[in-house]
């Protein structure tokens, strides 16, 4: 799923979660060195915009590291309790934030 928001004129796409998450970091040598630090200060606030208009249940729709690669993300997944997180799935990231 890719993820969008406009700031004046400028529109600003991002391919994924993972491509969200990582540019609303504060910029940082080794995010420009892999190539996936947001280029401009508005870049980072669109993708801040698009965080926090994000639901809770797309971080369990879209893993950004790979469940068979990582085991935080195996243990999160696997100890995850569905009914207890139905409850608040539909919130979004600021929704939760508030």
């Amino acid at each position: 799923m890719s993820y969008g928001y406009s700031i004046g004129v400028q529109n600003y796409q991002f391919d994924d979660l993972k491509a969200v998450m990582a540019k609303v970091t504060l910029a940082k040598s080794g995010d420009y060195l892999a190539g996936v630090a947001a280029e401009t200060y508005d870049e980072r606030i669109a993708a801040r915009i698009c965080l926090a208009e994000i639901p809770l249940k797309t971080f369990l729709q879209e893993l950004l590291i790979p469940y068979e690669t990582d085991e935080v993300t195996r243990l999160i997944i696997v100890i995850h309790d569905a009914l207890a997180f139905a409850e608040i799935s539909h919130l979004t990231v600021a929704d939760f934030r508030d």
